[in-house]
């Protein structure tokens, strides 16, 4: 199963735009609200959670999903229920992904040291040990950064490219007319 995290403050096109690509590529994604069920962006768009971080359990997720936002990205890094996420993730072999400042959670945490990432400018302080890369997409192994909200598209075929192929990026990307 994957998992998006939304905490209050998140950035909406982050999260929204690839929940929506996952779902057309037909992957399973369950949208996970910390602190309750309807949680509200950092540009005001509530959304309705499929579960709340009290629900999670999952000891084997496929991929977690951060987006970014403020202050929604503060929420995320405070939440217990999201560190037992990426920790369950990294120990079944999952994927991890982070956009904007989302990625300054995973570089606190020791998760970039070695890899290339991105971040939205200003949080390259927090990518610990991580090789920044110019890139705004960027995928190291099973972990996966973007850099803002303008390139949420890529970023979600990005996710699907890690979990089903470039085929199924392909047959999307037709699909809606992306470039």
């Amino acid at each position: 199963m994957v998992y998006l995290f939304l905490a209050p403050g998140f950035e909406e096109v982050e999260a929204l735009c690839p929940l929506d690509l996952l779902r057309r590529a037909r992957i399973e994604v369950k949208t996970v609200g910390v602190g309750g069920e309807a949680v509200t962006g950092a540009h005001g768009i509530t959304v309705h959670a499929d579960m709340t971080d009290s629900m999670y359990c999952d000891k084997a997720p496929e991929m977690v999903i951060l987006p970014g936002g403020m202050p929604g990205t503060k929420n995320l890094d405070l939440s217990p229920v999201v560190d037992a996420a990426l920790g369950a993730a990294i120990s079944c072999g999952g994927f991890i992904a982070a956009i904007c400042a989302a990625p300054s959670i995973l570089g606190k945490r020791g998760l970039l040291k070695g890899r290339r990432a991105t971040c939205y400018p200003g949080f390259e302080k927090y990518l610990d040990g991580a090789t920044l890369s110019e890139r705004r997409v960027v995928r190291d192994g099973n972990i996966i950064t973007a850099a803002s909200m303008g390139v949420a598209l890529q970023f979600g075929f990005e996710l699907i490219r890690a979990l089903r192929g470039e085929k199924t990026v392909e047959d999307l990307r037709a699909s809606t007319l992306a470039d």
